[in-house]
């Protein structure tokens, strides 16, 4: 039984294509794994199929009464709202039905018979519904999602806007969990997200009997959950049966297949161009070189894809610091309270040092606190000498407002336009995405530009917040590369040991330092 079927569906952003007369289908049970290079419109269907973008062409169409829960990664929580709030408001539409309840319990006192037969059968279907979605157990089951994803030890009645982005994660997680939709639709939902809490995901995702669309570029996460790819490249969507390893060989071999067409093709050309330009002159052979000649023009060409430009990163070096890059002298880290005991540590030059550990316990707060972004509550932080650092930050500001060939200018002003575009297209950004505003590109768009920030700069110590999220397969595995080639030194906050096993030469566990419970 078909849940959700797209029908040439086109979209794009000023003159630049995202995807042309795509169609689409998801099925019962189907667990789809929707993947594609940074940019290639992901985000944008899933906008598409819940009514949050209107497409330019074409028509999605939903079976009737589908409830559908979607995970985005962008959804603003508002200041003012606690955990507990965001939680709650996956009931909205049963507190919906219990205020059409009280209004119809109102005007029950001036009601004739009739009216009040319909009122009272009225009032059973609402009855009914409230106790089928366990209305009256909302507090518990809060609570319940709560303690399962950690957020009770953080407290539910914390304020939203002051959660890290995988508390934030969580409890967009847990409120999509209380709607017990029909169909989950996941936009990238391991990216700041730890392991516990990832091995959770998909433990639940697995045992999930209903159809979900999963966007991710975390492959191990993917094949564990999915049995169905759809792939998502050069403005088409393609469907695979299997996992991303299957895929993978069959796109290979489709890929060989129109290669051995196109030059077979070429050649075809080739030899009735030659026979027509030798033949038509001559009486006696005019004809057949007009039939050759028609033959040429009724031919359907062979177009090859065009390939996406494929990221390189190269780090630049500084000159070499002195021994220590930092050391702390009873550190202790944190905002009102402390996230952390005293901290005596120390890095040497050379380390690539990687911090592992659940959300909320204060990785992201000891880059800032080493940076003197953020003012430690107690002790001290002594950088060493020399130090040229580059830090990635975890998120973009989200008031951001310039091109990306304005945002590297403002950073290096001494570029020319040409080496500003030629910076960008190294980080894999074509020349439409160059001219385009920054807060109109995808995550891992974003992520490319703040990426090309740091490699076009001269440093001996990177300081990277998850710089994995949001990048696509082939961004990842050239920044690990990047990262093992680099001859400074290292501090990164990361939740895939895939990315950094072979790359770290230490491993920090901030559990073992953290004052939170996780």
């Amino acid at each position: 039984m078909s849940i959700l079927n797209v029908e040439n569906l086109s979209h794009g952003f000023g003159d630049r294509a995202i995807f042309q007369n795509v169609s689409f289908r998801l099925l019962k049970g189907e667990h789809i794994g929707l993947i594609g290079a940074n940019g290639e419109g992901k985000s944008t269907f899933m906008n598409i199929i819940t009514d949050r973008l209107m497409p330019d062409e074409g028509k999605v169409e939903w079976a009737k009464n589908v409830r559908v829960g979607y995970l985005d990664q962008h959804t603003l929580l508002e200041k003012g709202m606690s955990i507990r709030d965001v939680l709650s408001s996956a009931f909205n539409f049963l507190f919906e039905l219990e205020a059409q309840m009280n209004s119809i319990c109102d005007k029950m006192g001036d009601a004739n018979e009739k009216e009040l037969e319909d009122y009272m059968e009225e009032l059973g279907t609402i009855q009914d519904l409230l106790t089928m979605h366990d209305f009256y157990l909302i507090d518990s089951k809060v609570e319940e999602v709560g303690r399962a994803l950690g957020l009770s030890d953080i407290g539910l009645d914390k304020d939203v806007t002051d959660l890290s982005g995988g508390q934030r994660t969580k409890v967009l997680l847990g409120k999509l969990l209380l709607e017990k939709p029909d169909i989950l639709l996941l936009d990238e939902p391991t990216n700041y997200l730890d392991v516990e809490h990832i091995e959770w995901l998909k433990r639940y995702l697995n045992e999930y009997e209903n159809a979900f669309i999963l966007i991710t570029h975390d492959i191990p996460f993917l094949n564990s959950v999915i049995n169905i790819i759809y792939h998502m490249h050069n403005q088409e969507l393609s469907r695979y049966v299997g996992d991303y390893e299957k895929f993978q060989e069959v796109f290979a071999m489709k890929k060989s297949q129109l290669e051995s067409a196109f030059n077979r093709q070429q050649k075809e050309i080739a030899d009735l161009k030659d026979f027509v330009a030798r033949n038509k002159a001559r009486v006696s052979t005019r004809n057949m070189a007009m039939s050759r000649q028609k033959k040429l023009d009724k031919m359907d060409m062979i177009e090859l894809t065009q390939e996406k430009p494929k990221p390189e990163f190269h780090f630049k070096n500084a000159r070499t610091p002195g021994r220590y890059i930092f050391q702390t002298k009873d550190l202790v880290i944190g905002y009102q309270e402390p996230l952390s005991t005293t901290l005596n540590l120390e890095m040497e030059r050379g380390q690539k040092i990687v911090l592992t550990g659940a959300n909320g316990i204060g990785k992201s707060t000891l880059l800032k606190s080493i940076l003197g972004i953020q003012k430690p509550l107690s002790g001290s932080v002594e950088l060493g000498d020399y130090l040229t650092i580059g830090y990635f930050e975890q998120e973009m500001s989200k008031d951001i407002s310039t091109t990306c060939i304005e945002e590297i200018w403002k950073e290096f002003p001494g570029y020319s336009q040409y080496e500003v575009r030629s910076a960008l297209a190294k980080c894999g950004l074509t020349s439409k995405h160059i001219e385009s505003l920054v807060k109109v590109l995808s995550g891992g768009e974003q992520a490319k530009v703040r990426l090309c920030k740091l490699i076009n700069r001269e440093t001996n110590i990177l300081l990277l917040d998850e710089p994995t999220n949001h990048l696509d397969v082939d961004a990842k595995a050239e920044l690990k590369k990047a990262l093992q080639e680099y001859k400074g030194s290292i501090l990164m906050v990361c939740h895939e040991p895939e990315f950094y096993e072979g790359l770290a030469t230490h491993v920090w566990d901030c559990t073992k330092w953290t004052t939170k419970v996780w």
